[in-house]
């Protein structure tokens, strides 16, 4: 199915203005199809002023939908007898005089034209099923009202409002709550979904007849400092506005949106959300995340103290094997030190694992080579490997590359280059160096290594393989770690 965007700019003249123009048309019709039970068309003009494309769609959350198919992407031709026309060419909204059947479903149609600096540019086909009608009730009275009232601002170019800055995601819909004020602030009429939520900050009698702004100032705590913007402000209704009502465990969002015709002001509508579970969980799921951080925080500073315990022991041994050793030990604590390190500093269960091997980077270039200096950098980027993982590649990374600064170049000056790529899900590490290289019957296999049995074990459990070798590029040993960045 092609997007707006595409149609716009493949069959239309339409300027870039028009184009965001009906973006923001289409980003805010859900609460027109909603408030009038109907599907809602976007047509626009081709080139050829006698053909319009459906450039987008959408079915109400209140009601049946009216269209089964989808039909973005198809052309009608003019027709003096189609509402799309004339509605196009008159800049009236036009009705159907009676139900027509599509699909076998009975249904009533309007076209809306919709313009911009005084010209036509596109028209809202809107659909309403007239399947099993009755007479309405309060509730669809108020709803069928206020869109006819949004229907006209969209022609006039005062609907949608400009400027409302909103976070669309949570934006309260028709029919989490809705509210009808008249132009004095009074409440007119509220749903159910409405109610209730007051009743959650805390009202006891009813909403209608009451001004909305004076008795949710009452029903909410004196603010304990200044204020930008009053919530009797905000539902006053001269304006479109949104805020968040607050009292005690009740969060209430609300968005305000005021009626005009001819620049006479016919009230406001106020659309309200019950957000208080969502908080209750966004709280717990902050003090959750706190936690978890301020244990890998602790976990941390444990393994660095455990690691410059080592480093004291190691100190005072005389044996070059124990203090060998004893240091190898402490830059393996070290090493899972900085994963919880990271891991205290993040908000999800996934590692930059950039940042652990640029530290443990860092920490192996510290260790002495008999002779000279050793650099150790990495060229290339890990990216984002899962808290579960980071732990065993960075043991595997520290070994292999302590390995080739205790090993390949134990005599002498050179570096250490880490290559992390990724291919078909997986992560390829290179650790190479130009030291002297691997004796010519050497099988690391069976090698009593300590470091290279723990890289052995490591691998196995990410489900990975490890190879050890010459250096393809000259003198020197690589090793090659490949692992599955999602395991089996």
């Amino acid at each position: 199915m092609p997007s707006m965007s595409e149609i716009v700019a493949e069959h239309t003249v339409l300027d870039d203005s028009d184009h965001q123009w009906l973006k923001l048309v289409v980003s805010e019709w859900q609460l027109l199809a909603d408030l009038s039970f109907s599907d809602l068309v976007l047509w626009v003009p081709d080139r050829d002023e006698n053909v319009f494309w459906a450039a987008a769609q959408i079915r109400p959350t209140t009601g049946p939908t009216a269209l089964v198919d989808d039909v973005v992407g198809d052309l009608i031709a003019y027709s003096p007898e189609h509402l799309v026309s004339e509605a196009f060419l008159s800049g009236e909204l036009t009705r159907t005089s009676e139900a027509k059947l599509q699909a076998g479903i009975p249904v009533d149609v309007h076209a809306i034209p919709v313009k911009r600096n005084g010209q036509v540019i596109a028209v809202v086909e809107q659909h309403t099923s007239q399947l099993g009608v009755r007479a309405p009730s309060s509730l669809e009275q108020a709803y069928l009202q206020t869109a006819a009232e949004l229907a006209d601002m969209l022609t006039s170019e005062r609907f949608p409002i400009l400027g409302e800055n909103a976070d669309r995601a949570l934006a309260p819909r028709v029919g989490d709550g809705f509210i009808r004020l008249d132009p004095a602030g009074i409440v007119q009429y509220a749903s159910p979904n409405a109610l209730s939520a007051y009743r959650r900050l805390g009202l006891i009698g009813d909403l209608v007849d009451e001004n909305l702004a004076t008795l949710t100032a009452e029903l909410l705590p004196s603010p304990s400092g200044p204020v930008d913007d009053s919530l009797e402000s905000v539902l006053s209704g001269r304006n479109a506005r949104r805020a968040e009502a607050v009292s005690g465990d009740a969060h209430l969002l609300i968005r305000v949106l005021p009626l005009t015709r001819n620049r006479e002001g016919l009230g406001a509508i106020v659309l309200c959300r019950d957000v208080s579970d969502l908080r209750s969980r966004e709280r717990e799921l902050v003090t959750k995340d706190a936690t978890i951080r301020e244990i890998h925080h602790r976990v941390k500073n444990n393994l660095q103290t455990v690691a410059a315990l080592l480093r004291m022991q190691a100190r005072r041994m005389s044996s070059p094997e124990a203090k060998i050793a004893l240091n190898d030990a402490m830059s393996r604590v070290a090493s899972i030190a900085i994963v919880h390190e990271t891991l205290s500093q993040a908000f999800d269960e996934e590692v930059e694992f950039d940042k652990v091997a640029d530290g443990l980077l860092r920490m192996v270039g510290d260790v002495a080579a008999a002779a000279g200096a050793v650099a150790a950098h990495r060229v290339g980027s890990f990216g984002v490997v899962s808290a579960d993982m980071a732990t065993g590649l960075s043991m595997v990374v520290t070994e292999l590359c302590q390995n080739a600064v205790e090993h390949g170049l134990a005599d002498q000056s050179g570096e250490v280059r880490v290559v992390p790529s990724r291919y078909d899900g997986r992560l390829k590490v290179e650790i190479l160096d130009d030291g002297r290289g691997l004796p010519a019957d050497f099988d690391w296999r069976k090698s009593r290594s300590l470091g290279l049995s723990i890289v052995s074990t490591l691998i196995a459990e990410l489900e990975g393989t490890v190879e050890l070798g010459p250096n393809p590029a000259g003198a020197g040993t690589r090793a090659l770690i490949d692992i599955p960045l999602i395991r089996g």
